[in-house]
C-alpha cells in the first residue's frame, strides 16, 4: 500500500470515528473522547479523570461518563482503529445509584466487543477502583503510572471483611500489579511517560484484526550473523543466562520492547522487529526458576500468544526449559488448567510461528512451547539442544533407581549420547533444521519472509472454550 493510500485510509477512519463520537457531544461530566493521531496512527482517545485545587483525584464513574467511553469504544470498533482510554476513577457513582451501575455494564460490554477486533490500551494515572478496575482487566495492554492503584475491593472493605488493615499501595499499587498480578503491562513515572509508552506500543500493532502491522524502516541487515547469541549460553546445561540478551542479538537493533517484565519473570514476552517486520517473542528465562513453567508464566505467555494471533503478529518462540515447575502447592492451585491455557493458545494460533530450541526442551514443556506437534511452521535447534522426555539425571533416577551411583552415572552418559541431541529429533521430522547460533537471525528472517503469505482456513464456530 502506498503512503497516499494510507493517508486517505487514516482520514476516512478518523472521520468515521468522529461521526460516532459526535453522538456524545454536549454530555456533561468528566469524561471526554476524540480522535487523534498518535505516532502517525489514528486512534480513538478517551479520558476519565479529574483535577482539583488540592491535587489529583479520580472521579466517580457516573452514567454520563460511562456513556462517553462506551461511545468511544463503539466508534473505535466501527472505524477499525485502536482504542486508548486514560483512566482515573474511584468507581461507580454512589450518589447516582443504579443508573451508574447500568451504564458501567454497558461500557464493559462495549469494551469486550472490541476484544480481538481493535487493540485496546489503557493508561491508569490515579485510582481505578471497583468497576473501573475490572475495565482495565478487559484491556489488551495496561500502562500504569507510579502513583496509580487499582483494586476491586479497597482497604476499607478489606478491613471490614477480614479485620486486616492494609494500605492502598500494598493492596493494589502499580508495583504490586507489575510484580504480583500481571495487570500492568508497563509501569512508568508519570502520565507523559505513559503517553509515550502508548505511542511505542502502537508502533508494533495494526489498527485492527483485518490488517497487518506496518513494517519499520530499519538499517540492520537481515543476513547479519549473531554469534554472540550462542556465546551467551554457559557450558554447563544448568548454567543461567539472560535470554533477553539472546533476543536482542537476533531481532533488529534496538527494537525489543518487553511487556509484563516484572511478572512471571521465568517467561519473557516482548515485541520486536526482524527485517522491519513486527513480531511477538516468547522465551523461557533461565535466570529465573531455571526457565521452568509455572502458573503465572503459563498465563503470561498464553495471553501474549493469543494477543499476537489476534492482531497478526508472527510469533517467535525461544525454548530453554527443563519442564514444568514441580510442587504440591502448584498442582493444587491448578497447574493442569493453567498449563492448558498455553497449550490452547498455541494450538489456536494461525499466524506464522517459528520455534528455536536454544538448549533444553523436556517433556510436557517441550510440547507446550510451540513444538511441531502444536503446529509451528518452522522448528530450528542449536547443535547442543537437548530434546527428550526428561534430562539424563532424571531418567537415571527413575529407570536406575536401585543402581549404584557409578551405574547411574554410566547410564546418564549413555542416555545423553543416545537421546539428548537435536539430530535424533531432526531425523524424525520434529526439527526442521539444526543451525549454528550465529545463523539464527538470518534463518528467522528467511522463515518470516517465506511465511509472509501464510493463510489458514478458519472453521466457522461461535467461539472456542478457553481453559480456565
Amino acid at each position: 500500500m502506498t503512503a497516499p493510500a494510507q493517508e486517505a485510509d487514516a482520514t476516512e477512519t478518523a472521520g468515521a470515528a468522529e461521526t460516532g463520537l459526535a453522538l456524545m457531544h454536549g454530555v456533561p461530566g468528566p469524561g471526554s473522547a476524540e480522535t487523534r493521531t498518535v505516532g502517525g496512527h489514528p486512534v480513538v482517545w478517551a479520558e476519565v479523570n479529574g483535577q482539583t485545587a488540592s491535587g489529583f483525584h479520580g472521579v466517580p464513574l457516573a452514567s454520563s461518563t460511562s456513556k462517553v467511553i462506551e461511545a468511544a469504544a463503539e466508534a473505535a470498533r466501527e472505524a477499525r482503529i485502536p482504542l486508548v482510554v486514560s483512566m482515573a476513577s474511584t468507581g461507580a457513582d454512589i450518589t447516582e445509584g443504579f443508573p451508574a451501575l447500568h451504564a458501567w455494564g454497558r461500557l464493559a460490554k462495549s469494551l469486550a466487543s472490541c476484544s480481538g477486533v481493535v487493540p485496546t490500551l489503557v493508561i491508569v494515572d490515579g485510582p481505578a477502583v471497583s468497576g473501573p478496575a475490572l475495565l482495565i482487566g478487559l484491556a489488551d495492554l495496561v500502562v500504569m503510572t507510579e502513583r496509580s492503584y487499582a483494586f476491586v475491593g479497597g482497604p476499607v472493605m478489606v478491613e471490614q471483611f477480614t479485620g486486616i488493615a492494609i494500605g492502598t499501595d500494598e493492596l493494589g499499587g502499580a508495583r504490586s500489579h507489575a510484580r504480583t498480578t500481571g495487570v500492568a503491562s508497563m509501569v512508568v513515572p508519570d502520565v507523559e511517560a505513559a503517553r509515550a509508552a502508548i505511542e511505542e506500543l502502537l508502533a508494533y500493532l495494526p489498527p485492527n484484526t483485518d490488517t497487518e502491522p506496518e513494517r519499520w524502516a530499519v538499517t540492520d541487515p537481515v543476513d547479519r550473523l549473531c554469534p554472540e547469541a550462542g556465546e551467551m549460553i554457559p557450558a554447563s546445561s544448568t548454567g543461567g543466562y539472560d535470554v533477553r540478551a539472546v533476543i536482542a542479538a537476533i531481532v533488529d537493533d534496538g527494537s525489543m520492547l518487553e511487556v509484563r517484565a516484572q511478572w512471571a519473570t521465568n517467561a519473557v514476552t516482548a515485541f520486536a522487529t526482524v527485517g522491519g517486520q513486527p513480531i511477538g517473542v516468547v522465551a523461557n528465562q533461565p535466570i529465573s526458576l531455571a526457565g521452568t513453567l509455572d502458573i503465572p508464566a503459563s498465563q503470561k505467555a498464553a495471553r501474549f500468544v493469543t494477543f499476537c494471533d489476534a492482531f497478526n503478529l508472527p510469533i517467535v518462540t525461544l525454548v530453554d526449559t527443563p519442564g514444568f515447575y514441580p510442587g504440591k502447592d502448584l498442582e493444587w492451585r491448578g497447574m493442569i488448567r493453567h498449563g492448558a491455557q498455553l497449550v490452547f493458545a498455541y494450538a489456536q494460533a494461525t499466524v506464522p510461528r517459528i520455534c528455536v530450541i536454544l538448549r533444553k526442551s523436556y517433556g510436557g514443556a517441550y510440547i507446550v512451547m510451540d513444538s511441531k506437534a502444536m503446529g509451528n511452521d518452522i522448528c530450528l535447534a542449536w547443535p547442543w539442544a537437548e530434546l527428550a522426555v526428561m534430562g539424563g539425571g532424571q531418567a537415571a533416577a527413575i529407570l536406575r533407581r536401585r543402581a549404584t551411583p557409578e551405574e547411574r552415572a554410566e547410564y546418564e552418559a549413555e542416555y545423553a549420547e543416545r537421546l539428548l541431541n537435536p539430530y535424533i529429533a531432526a531425523e524424525r521430522g520434529f526439527v526442521d533444521a539444526v543451525i549454528e547460533p550465529g545463523e539464527t537471525r538470518r534463518e528467522v528472517a528467511a522463515a518470516l519472509e517465506m511465511l509472509s503469505d501464510k493463510r489458514e482456513p478458519l472453521v466457522a464456530r461461535k467461539h472456542a472454550n478457553t481453559p480456565l
